[in-house]
């Protein structure tokens, strides 16, 4: 067991391969013409202010781990609660996440430009430049998370003083718990950046758009940079770490999952394990393919641009699919043609739902135009529809999800469903929803390039607006926004269904996490509700629900659900709350600017840049701290008084409520952002109108849905799960009931 098998080395080096490909799309990008002096003082400005804002974020950030690391070393080695390998794997998680989302912005503040520039030429020149920019984030996110499971799979194989089957079991378990770092790091990313960009973003539109009557991203408008800055720090870097924690965490649940599923045949053992790996490492080779073929005609559509960036994504997706059945048939798993089945059953759950968000927020397609249409009798009507809407686009991505679940674990059982809940069939059943989260997440290094565009394509816009590029400039960034709006959208989407999957991995893996829990304290046995004495090392998953009373009839599970359920409205209620305040700061600051410096709307004198960019800096570090932590204490507290049931009834309500919840959120932002686009078309009576006035007002309440609560609820559905399971000895060892 010791011994590394030789296949296992395709890991890292696939990793490496992405990770040069990341750098040879970053060396492509720097060498794009950056336009005029105007064009890169602009981006000079909004690079400073990213940057700026990162550092202190991660001021903030590593003061906080550095307390929580310490606290699980006191649990580890003052307790004997604990892993002694947890506080370090807390901290490589924290460290890849933010190095994940920190070279990912880096390009996108340096791409934005370049973007533009090359959109004067053409509009394919522009997609290409802005994709590839973006590949450079997603490529990042898959190398890095693959290169840090490698090094802790190496370390631990080393370090770790088992022999037997127990061995992978220690190893995987362990490993599961960096994705706590990554988990912490991304809610501060996602949180932070998202309070900073919407507080910029509401501003910018209610004091210029609406009030001043002046364009998006005109120069004129103080809070315009830091809008631009917003777009940087809340969707590149907090995506990037936000999709680093998925990645990693439905590859390594899986892998823990494996190795309690098939613990009893250790060749069959080391293979579910390298399974989800192995699929990962291939992913990234088959998204670097789908990534050159993506390429567009001059004067394309919006639908023609969709269908440029869909090809590479589903290229991409039926290689990966195809690739499935050659690796599980390499690796000589049992069933392996059904365990593949569950893997793509996971791809294509990616793409109906993808599908699904593209149709309910592009303005090519109806729902966006019914909103846009609803904009003739005021905002009123176009909040109303817009809300109606979004909730109505849940139904596909929740069906599209059970469907996945029932189906994957099906196919990991071969369709036994008279055996279904019998103990050996669980817990391959479960093995194969983790792999199709794995499949689903697979694409990543191409899925998360079509995010990472948007802003890039967002800030290739504002760079033309400010710069005062010609009109012919502009039409083709506003359509390479109008893309990236979706995209974006397309990718939130994609992140809540794969972070669905992986959270129901994440629970599975927890018992495993208990049964380990068990171990640190000494304890062999426990009795079952029918007096029967079981080894804890032999105990199946059904032994423990037993034991711990885990049924709908228990209080403690149903006081779990509850606040489960409500945690997801709370958290996204304090987010929403938060944005509205640092908007209120800076809608004053902009009416102040516009009030005391004289000829700013006539562009006679320059707005403050930085001190709106200093409102958003202060607000978002102000206002991230208490939601995120808040994350971090319920589980702990709920598994300190309800013990085991409460934390299961506690994940349960929130992977239920916030699942569904963040879809709405996502969707309701996303068509309210394009039906604006929609109209500045000119349609509706165009910009200027009061069509499209309802329609801003529209995308300004849309804005905090789709790039702040929403977008942070699949991350703390995850993190969550997570902080239970590296609490799960504490739980046991100290809960009150």
């Amino acid at each position: 067991m010791g011994n590394t098998p030789t296949i296992f080395w395709l890991i890292p080096a696939a990793a490496l391969i992405a990770l040069l490909f990341a750098w040879y799309f970053f060396r492509q990008m720097k060498r794009q013409d950056e336009g005029t002096e105007r064009m890169k003082e602009i981006a000079r400005y909004v690079r400073e202010g990213a940057m700026a804002y990162l550092r202190q974020q991660y001021k903030v950030v590593v003061i906080v781990f550095i307390v929580l690391a310490l606290f699980f070393a006191w649990l580890a080695f003052g307790l004997g609660v604990q892993n002694k390998w947890v506080p370090f794997a807390f901290l490589t998680g924290g460290f890849f996440s933010g190095l994940a989302g920190f070279i990912g912005m880096k390009t996108a503040t340096y791409a934005s430009s370049r973007t533009a520039c090359a959109a004067d030429r053409s509009l394919n020149r522009g997609l290409q430049v802005a994709f590839r920019s973006g590949a450079v984030m997603g490529l990042v996110v898959v190398g890095l998370g693959l290169l840090d499971i490698s090094l802790w799979y190496i370390v631990l194989n080393h370090f770790v003083d088992m022999e037997g089957p127990q061995k992978l079991v220690v190893m995987t378990t362990t490993m599961l718990t960096f994705g706590m770092g990554a988990s912490t790091q991304a809610l501060f990313a996602r949180v932070g950046g998202g309070i900073y960009t919407k507080a910029a973003d509401v501003g910018a539109d209610l004091v210029g758009k609406v009030e001043a009557g002046i364009p998006e991203d005109d120069p004129r408008n103080p809070a315009t940079i830091a809008d631009n800055v917003g777009d940087n720090v809340g969707d590149v870097a907090g995506m990037g770490a936000d999709l680093y924690e998925s990645y990693c965490g439905s590859i390594l649940a899986t892998a823990a999952l494996g190795s309690a599923a098939f613990m009893f045949n250790p060749e069959v053992q080391m293979k579910a394990v390298l399974a989800p790996m192995l699929i990962a490492a291939v992913g990234i080779i088959l998204s670097v393919i789908g990534i050159f073929t993506v390429r567009t005609r001059e004067g394309a559509s919006m639908k023609q641009l969709l269908r440029s960036l869909g090809f590479g994504v589903n290229l991409s997706a039926v290689l990966i699919a195809v690739a499935s059945f050659a690796i599980l048939y390499l690796l000589d798993m049992p069933n392996w043609g059904w365990i593949a089945g569950s893997v793509v059953i996971g791809l294509i759950a990616g793409v109906i739902i993808g599908q699904a968000t593209e149709y309910y927020t592009s303005h090519s397609y109806r729902p966006t135009r019914k909103i846009a249409k609803s904009a003739e009798t005021g905002p009123a009507t176009v909040i109303i529809s817009g809300i109606g809407m979004g909730m109505i686009s849940t139904a596909v991505p929740v069906i599209t999800i059970c469907f996945a679940i029932v189906l994957s674990f099906l196919c990991a059982i071969r369709f036994d469903i008279a055996g279904m809940l019998t103990a050996g069939n669980l817990q391959t059943g479960l093995y194969g929803i983790a792999i199709a989260a794995v499949g689903m997440l697979s694409t990543l290094g191409i899925t998360l390039a079509t995010d990472a565009y948007g802003p890039i394509a967002d800030n290739a816009g504002g760079n033309a607006q400010m710069a005062g590029l010609g009109e012919e400039v502009r039409r083709r960034t506003d359509a390479l926004d109008a893309l990236g709006n979706t995209t974006a959208a397309t990718g939130k989407g994609f992140a809540i269904g794969s972070a669905a999957l992986t959270a129901l991995a994440l629970l599975a893996s927890y018992i495993e996490e208990i049964r380990i829990g068990f171990e640190h304290l000494g304890q062999q046995t426990f009795t079952l509700s029918d007096g029967a004495v079981v080894t804890i090392a032999d105990a199946s998953m059904l032994d423990f629900m037993d034991y711990f009373q885990v049924n709908l009839m228990n209080p403690k599970v149903l006081v779990g659900v509850f606040v489960g359920a409500m945690m997801a409205f709370l958290f996204c209620g304090l987010t929403m709350n938060a944005v509205g305040r640092a908007a209120q700061s800076m809608v004053n600051e902009v009416r102040r600017q516009f009030r005391e410096i004289k000829g700013i709307l006539t562009g006679d004198a320059t707005p403050d840049y930085a001190r709106c960019v200093a409102i958003s800096t202060k607000g978002a570090q102000r206002e991230m701290l208490f939601p995120s932590l808040l994350a971090i204490l319920v589980p702990v507290a709920m598994g300190l008084v309800f013990g085991v049931a409460g934390v299961i009834g506690l994940l349960v309500g929130a992977l239920g409520s916030g699942f569904v919840l963040a879809i709405f959120m996502a969707n309701s932002g996303g068509a309210w952002d394009n039906a604006k686009k929609y109209v500045e078309e000119g349609n509706m009576g165009g910009k200027g109108s009061d069509s499209h006035k309802a329609t801003v007002v529209g995308d300004t309440v849309g804005d905090p849905f789709k790039d702040t609560s929403g977008p942070s609820l699949n991350i703390l559905i995850k993190l969550m799960s997570m902080v239970a399971i590296v609490m799960a000895g504490l739980t046991i060892a100290y809960s009150i009931f």
